[in-house]
């Protein structure tokens, strides 16, 4: 065992499977709403999709105490990052290690900022989908977490590898970041206004807004340093057309909750201000997705 104990905070849809794999080899607490910890508690964490079962995982609504030599995969929202991570601070200890997994640019540095230097950081990227079913029901689409290259970093794809998930160490993180960021600035609010599942924004109707995003996305990326191959509109076509799922954006519409669109969609408004470059695809966006949120309260 590489870590003598692991907490997933912010155990929703994500963070539930990750708990879940990691349980079978581990000792794992969930960290989640009280109603989902209930449920877990009381029957167990139901698993639909590529992983099917029941599976017994400790959860909990906080975390009491940090052992020593303890990871915390962070799995909360963008826009709860910092203050998940702050509340943690008279616990946390030198050797504590923070797994940050949330959507978005800097999140690293958001959260290394809130927890000090001393404290080890590592960044990864989930590309694997859950939907939230109900409270201690979840189902999983399986994909690899890309984790950066450092000693922790390897030591932390081991201990998913060894778990049964995918997983592989990068050197270049923040290409990796703008990547996924570009797929979930089309994905995300799309799926979230139309409150379809992510292959169904696959249709020639929607082709122009898809490449309209992409192309906004990667010329903000260009003058933030990162360059894109030619055709990445179309590999993301090819890729929307195999995803099943149920969007996390969509997901937090249609239950009524806080989105990420502004570390999204938002984040690429921001930058394409700072740089001179016009993104009034993704300025809709952020604003359709404001108004679905307002009209929510």
């Amino acid at each position: 065992m590489s870590f003598r104990k692991i907490f997933i905070l912010g155990a929703g849809a994500i963070g539930s499977c990750y708990g879940a794999l990691l349980s079978r080899k581990n000792d794992v607490t969930l960290i989640g709403n009280r109603t989902h910890v209930d449920a877990i508690n009381s029957h167990g964490l139901v698993i639909e999709g590529e992983i099917q079962g029941k599976l017994s995982v400790k959860a909990q609504a906080s975390i009491e105490e940090v052992p020593p030599n303890s990871l915390i995969i962070l799995t909360t929202k963008a826009q709860d990052s910092v203050r998940a991570v702050t509340g943690l601070k008279p616990l946390i200890r030198e050797d504590t290690v923070f797994l940050v997994l949330q959507n978005g640019l800097k999140i690293k540095e958001l959260v290394q900022r809130a927890v000090g230097q001393k404290v080890e950081v590592v960044r990864g990227l989930v590309l694997m989908a859950a939907e939230f079913m109900e409270p201690g029901k979840i189902k999983f689409w399986n994909g690899p977490t890309v984790i950066e290259r450092t000693k922790t970093g390897e030591k932390i794809k081991a201990l998913l590898k060894e778990s049964g998930m995918k997983a592989k160490v990068t050197q270049n993180m923040e290409r990796e970041e703008w990547s996924k960021l570009v797929v979930n600035c089309v994905i995300n609010p799309l799926t979230a206004v139309l409150r379809v599942r992510n292959n169904e924004i696959s249709t020639a109707s929607l082709r122009e807004v898809r490449h309209g995003l992409v192309e906004e996305c990667t010329l903000v990326a260009k003058a933030e340093g990162i360059r894109f191959e030619h055709g990445l509109e179309t590999e993301i076509d090819h890729k929307i057309r195999s995803y099943t799922n149920y969007s996390s954006m969509c997901q937090d519409i249609m239950k009524g909750k806080k989105t990420e669109i502004s570390f999204l969609n938002g984040r690429i408004v921001e930058l394409g201000k700072e740089h001179n470059i016009p993104t009034p695809i993704n300025e809709t966006m952020v604003d359709l997705i404001r108004f679905l949120e307002e009209a929510k309260k």
